[in-house]
């Protein structure tokens, strides 16, 4: 580490994961800032068992902030030194070792072509860690960042980072072309990435200078928000009656509609909390959010959920408010245009896992009754159920203390983008791929299963660690169309890493969307229609960071630590 560069700061082991209390107000997250082009971190990968014997994961600063929002600047470089703290607990640790290996049936290592893990200094240029992915184990994914796939940056293949080993150093430059907007970091172990984002591992990132993208921001404060899910506190208990915000009444069925029926009712899948502040299952006791009367916003809103879909919708006195929608999984809409229209109005907002969505809020005025809600997502026949629920009760208020960040109230516009608009560019080839699933007993949806993501032409199989042979082998500077299909009865949520994509047709449908995407919902089947449903994803492999090999999945975690995962290599431009 050169000489100029801070000293790694020591964490105090006092500091725990914080957890809000049911009504909370919502806390914003702390900011870490780049300065003079850098931002330097220290956390520490934590966890602790909770009252009811749970295993909950944070990332911890020295001053005891609990996942803080990394801020940047394109070109700036992140330093980021990571620390696995984490101690197996009994119980909850077992449970999830021996679930994944069920489900996986396939050895937890990595390929033994890795550098053997050496208990030293990693040094940025040859190392990086190696050995079996244990519950324990840890990494950091950059979640939509054109950041390269190799050690010490983007690799979520090799890197393990075990419990007790020294202080592992992340180092990497923020492209000078990355559009601005909100991005996230999390967990990418492989086997037990869903129990550590269900946990509570996830935090912002976000590349600023979206003002200079879409002027209409200029100046507003701005407002993240992490919605993530946990086990039900209250697994037992029947379903309410009187949430306040749910559809018109149904019958449930014998069992409180456990399973997706598609009525907007009964039991979720998992609970839902809001920057930790929890909005537990029966009653659902939203968080609070308190603005003042009138004022305008930029909501920045993640969903780190590690299986939940979400369909947000503002209801003041119960009437759906339209939005002002400005990006999308971190790219800001229409930077392209020559209209000056840079949102879209939305009166509901879909979110899948992973996804991001930014957009302008108008707060509600004294004695309108506001809140937050997630409409119900009919996630197909063998989905999880994702109902209508509250999340934040909104309250205007003269005295409303403001979000602590604030957006520059005279921006410097965005240079003209040099690259062609990618559903311009006529790509080099067409692939197609498909979701499946084989559960143990046809007949018992909920019986383990396997997940595949499969390449058209190539056996499935669900994805083995141990591999490094790709699934699809690209080039950088080429485009190519990905036609995906869902032959499984519940609905999947594609991310591929490195890269955006841009949305062509939806069920065969052509679409013309002003933005571009990391992740996307793909229709489940009914069961019965001889067409399956699909999406065409036009992908983006020009930028020169995309070399290396990385993963593409769906982004329900569950499903991804159960297979449903490939790996592509992207080769240097041939040289001429």
């Amino acid at each position: 580490m050169p000489a100029n560069e801070p000293a790694t700061k020591a964490i105090p082991s006092n500091k725990t994961c914080f957890r809000g209390a049911e009504g909370d107000e919502v806390p914003q997250p702390h900011d870490l800032r780049s300065q003079d082009g850098v931002l330097k971190v220290d956390l520490a990968f934590r966890s602790y068992p909770d009252a009811k014997g749970k295993t909950r994961y944070c990332y911890v600063t020295p001053e005891g902030e609990i996942s803080p929002t990394l801020r940047v600047k394109p070109g700036d470089t992140v330093i980021l030194i990571l620390k696995n703290e984490v101690v197996a607990t009994t119980g909850a640790i077992a449970t999830a070792m021996s679930i994944a290996a069920q489900k996986l049936d396939v050895s937890l290592s990595v390929s033994a072509q890795n550098v053997s893990h050496q208990h030293a200094e990693p040094t940025p240029a040859t190392s990086c860690a190696n050995g079996a992915m244990k519950p324990t184990s840890t990494n950091l994914h950059f979640h939509g960042l054109t950041v390269p796939a190799v050690c010490h940056q983007d690799d979520v293949l090799h890197t393990l980072i075990e419990a007790g080993d020294p202080a592992y150093e992340y180092r990497f430059q923020i492209p000078q072309d990355e559009p601005p907007g909100l991005y996230w970091y999390h967990p990418h172990i492989h086997g037990y990435t869903k129990a550590q984002v269900l946990g509570g591992a996830s935090g912002a990132l976000i590349v600023e200078g979206i003002e200079r993208a879409v002027p209409e921001l200029a100046g507003l404060p701005e407002r993240v928000l992490i919605i993530r899910d946990q086990d039900l506190l209250n697994p037992d208990a029947p379903p309410s009656t009187n949430t306040g915000n749910s559809l018109p009444p149904v019958v449930l069925d014998a069992d409180g509609d456990v399973m997706n029926t598609g009525t907007g009712t009964g039991k979720p899948a998992e609970d839902l909390s809001l920057n930790f502040v929890p909005v537990p299952y029966p009653d659902y006791p939203p968080a609070t959010i308190t603005m003042k009367p009138g004022e305008r916003q930029l909501w920045r809103v993640l969903n780190a959920s590690a299986i939940t879909y979400l369909s947000l919708q503002l209801l003041f006195d119960r009437e759906a408010q339209a939005v002002a929608v400005v990006a999308l999984d971190g790219v800001p809409i229409n930077t392209r245009s020559t209209s000056g229209n840079h949102f879209i109005l939305q009166t509901h907002i879909g979110v899948p896992p992973g996804g991001r969505i930014e957009f302008i809020v108008k707060g509600p005025q004294h004695g309108s009754h506001a809140t937050l809600v997630t409409r119900s997502v009919n996630t197909g026949a063998v989905g999880e159920n994702d109902p209508t629920r509250p999340i934040a009760t909104i309250i205007a208020k003269t005295d409303a203390a403001e979000p602590p960040s604030i957006l520059d109230k005279s921006p410097i516009p965005l240079p003209p983008p040099q690259s062609v608009w990618l559903p311009n560019v006529e790509p080099a080839r067409v692939r197609k791929l498909y979701f499946s699933e084989t559960p143990l007993d046809p007949r018992d949806p909920n019986s383990p299963t396997t997940f595949y993501l499969v390449v058209d032409g190539q056996t499935p199989k669900p994805f083995d660690p141990s591999s490094e042979v790709p699934n699809i082998v690209a080039h950088q500077g080429d485009v190519e169309d990905w036609i995906i299909e869902n032959r499984s009865q519940e609905l999947h949520a594609f991310h591929i890493h490195q890269v955006h994509f841009a949305l062509l047709e939806w069920f065969g449908f052509p679409v013309n969307e002003p933005f571009l995407r990391d992740t996307i919902n793909v229709p489940y089947w009914d069961g019965k229609n001889p067409v399956y449903p699909k999406v065409k994803l036009r992908m983006d492999f020009r930028d020169p960071n995309s070399v290396g090999l990385f993963p593409f999945h769906c982004h329900l975690l569950e499903h991804e630590d159960s297979g449903m995962m490939g790996l592509i290599r992207v080769e240097p431009a041939a040289t001429q």
